[in-house]
């Protein structure tokens, strides 16, 4: 039985602010990978730098199993290339509601300009052409989820609305 939502996007859709607030309307878990991940082993760009990408994939894999074999359920925010690890697309595909919350690139460098957090597969001065890149790259695993939110325009709060709303015509509930 499934008993996660896992949020799933490209790097700076709100995937963590829209997960706390669902979990809060929800009153169930928030989980987010990434600070997983921090607290086993240390910062996402410091294991990208020193360690490589197919390690930090290895780690977010860990991570999520974790959460879905152990952590009670609730609503995950995942990191914006989770799904390019076969392994972890298998596991949340079988054990997981996705909902796609898309942004379009120009968003995401928007949002990015504003960050102080450096994203490690796009340095710390992002491009839209490499942020095209790897959203195109990305598309296929984002597009099958179970659900797919076309952010542009909604407020964080209307976008939890959205998958309340569908959690509750597909009777999904925790």
């Amino acid at each position: 039985m499934k008993q996660h939502i896992a949020l799933v996007g490209f790097m700076a859709a709100g995937k963590s602010t829209i997960g706390k607030k669902l979990a809060r309307k929800l009153k169930c878990a928030f989980f987010d990978t990434d600070d997983l991940i921090v607290k086993d082993h240390g910062q996402v760009s410091d294991i990208f730098y020193e360690e490589g990408e197919k390690a930090f994939r290895e780690y977010e894999h860990a991570a999520i199993a974790h959460v879905i074999d152990e952590g009670e359920p609730g609503i995950m925010a995942l990191g914006g290339g989770a799904l390019t690890f076969d392994p972890t697309l298998k596991l949340l595909k079988k054990r997981t509601y996705r909902v796609f919350i898309k942004v379009t690139p120009e968003q995401v460098l928007e949002r990015l300009r504003k960050s102080r957090r450096v994203r490690p597969l796009l340095g710390p001065t992002p491009s839209l052409s490499r942020i095209k890149e790897l959203y195109l790259k990305r598309m296929p695993q984002y597009a099958h989820a179970d659900l797919v939110i076309e952010a542009d325009g909604m407020s964080t709060s209307q976008i939890v609305d959205a998958i309340v709303e569908w959690m509750h015509k597909k009777r999904i509930a925790f």
